[in-house]
């Protein structure tokens, strides 16, 4: 399969121009990414740019360059996402703030690890379909370019269609707050008859110790607990169940949560810290959820440490 996108202008001033291509081979990979590292070569007041992107693309890639490779930067692709898409979200913020131009101008070509976190479930791949979304949001005052590389031997057709409505200028993209509302509103599996309910946070830190999480590793998970209840109660019940390192906690809401960037917008210096409600939660848990109240009132909030 070729490429879907290929090099366009640079993006605009304070624009964040977000691409996509779908290829299936090493020679569609190069033919996609050559003229969009030459672009970003040419552009004004830009570093280098940089491919992330499979140890195998990139190889194909170097092999391609030749000596031209030494202006470009490589990053495998488990280098840069090792974590869970609200990581990627503080990994590119860091980026960017450490590397890019003025106003954020730089050429990223970029690869999620689709052969591994990002497609081992259908959880996973919509959570990193989300990312993708809201990168729209959360880069938007950016001067960075982005090409996200969607290799169809990794992932699959139902990934490639979703990702799509993430990316501009696809013919079938959504808005951000109409994908992410859609993703949200997927059900999630009922609470176990065997969930047990807590007043307080603090109640957490015991539970999970009591279901085998190590000590600090339930300190951090009562963190997140409270820090998401700081930001969005008051909190009806906490409603905990599971076993370490898989251990749930559902804050049951008064109000719901309105706000679809809950918990991506990173804070100002970047520092992890407590008191950022969902920021922290969403960067120290495997899963953070969040739905409509069980009845249609108020708003759940599910949080998976590991």
């Amino acid at each position: 399969m070729s490429s879907s996108t290929s090099a366009r202008p640079a993006a605009a001033q304070g624009r964040f121009d977000h691409r996509m291509a779908v290829f299936g081979s090493d020679d569609a990979f190069v033919a996609t990414a050559l003229p969009f590292l030459a672009e970003g070569l040419a552009a004004p007041d830009e570093p280098p740019p940089v491919a992330i992107a499979a140890p195998g693309n990139l190889a194909a890639l170097r092999d391609a360059l030749g000596t031209d490779a030494k202006d470009i930067g490589f990053v495998d692709h488990t280098d840069w996402y090792t974590g869970t898409a609200a990581n990627a979200v503080a990994q590119g913020a860091g980026f960017l703030a450490a590397n890019a131009g003025p106003g954020g101008r730089i050429h990223l070509l970029m690869e999620p690890d689709w052969a591994g976190r990002a497609g081992r479930s259908a959880r996973e791949s919509t959570e990193w379909i989300r990312y993708e979304s809201l990168a729209n949001l959360l880069f938007a005052p950016f001067a960075t370019t982005a090409l996200c590389a969607y290799d169809t031997r990794t992932a699959g057709p139902a990934v490639v269609d979703a990702a799509r409505r993430a990316h501009p200028r696809t013919g079938v993209y959504e808005q951000p707050q109409v994908l992410v509302r859609e993703l949200d509103a997927l059900p999630l599996p009922p609470a176990p008859r065997s969930a047990v309910p807590l007043e307080t946070p603090e109640g957490v830190r015991d539970w999970a110790a009591g279901r085998g999480l190590a000590a600090a590793d339930a300190e951090l998970f009562t963190r997140a607990v409270t820090a998401a209840a700081e930001a969005h109660g008051p909190v009806i019940e906490f409603l905990v169940w599971g076993d370490a390192p898989g251990c749930v906690c559902e804050l049951r809401l008064c109000r719901a949560v309105a706000d679809p960037l809950a918990g991506f917008v990173p804070p100002a210096g970047g520092d992890l810290a407590p008191g950022q409600g969902l920021w922290f939660t969403r960067q120290v848990c495997a899963y953070v959820d969040v739905r409509d109240g069980v009845l249609g009132d108020g708003g759940r909030i599910r949080v998976q440490y590991a």
